[in-house]
């Protein structure tokens, strides 16, 4: 598959899902990463107004479990997130957000991928790690 077919598959397969819900659009495939972004509106803001850390988190881990999907290419297995470990580090408000998700490790019953959600002018709004397990396809 071609990259534009690849998030074409990636974003079809989000419809009528908590990734389309949050309005995340994937924009970007690589061997080793996936980019995604995602628009800051009151849909995604906890009560005081500004981004809420569970909506980044939803970025980083769709990215995150997308992009082993995306390596493992496999009809028998499937990756599914495990442990996630997130940094909020800058407050955001309105705008969008682009998340970047590259691999760190690849082994074979689990991968880590590194995450940095960014706002439009670079500045680091989150830096988070997620490990995915590989699991049968059967058990998920």
């Amino acid at each position: 598959m071609n990259k534009q077919d690849i998030l074409k598959k990636f974003q079809e397969m989000s419809k009528n899902t908590l990734i389309e819900t949050l309005d995340i659009e994937f924009i970007a495939v690589g061997e080793d990463f996936l980019s995604a972004k995602m628009p800051v509106t009151p849909k995604v803001h906890q009560p005081f107004g500004l981004l809420h850390g569970g909506a980044s988190i939803v970025l980083a881990e769709t990215l995150g479990s997308t992009l082993s999907n995306i390596i493992l290419q496999s009809d028998d297995f499937v990756a599914v997130g495990q442990h996630v470990d997130a940094n909020h580090l800058r407050p955001k408000s309105e705008g969008t957000i682009f998340g970047h998700a590259t691999i760190v490790k690849q082994g074979r019953t689990s991968h880590l991928i590194k995450i940095e959600i960014k706002d439009e002018n670079d500045k680091l709004i989150c830096y988070t790690h997620l490990t995915n397990a590989i699991i049968p396809k059967k058990h998920a």
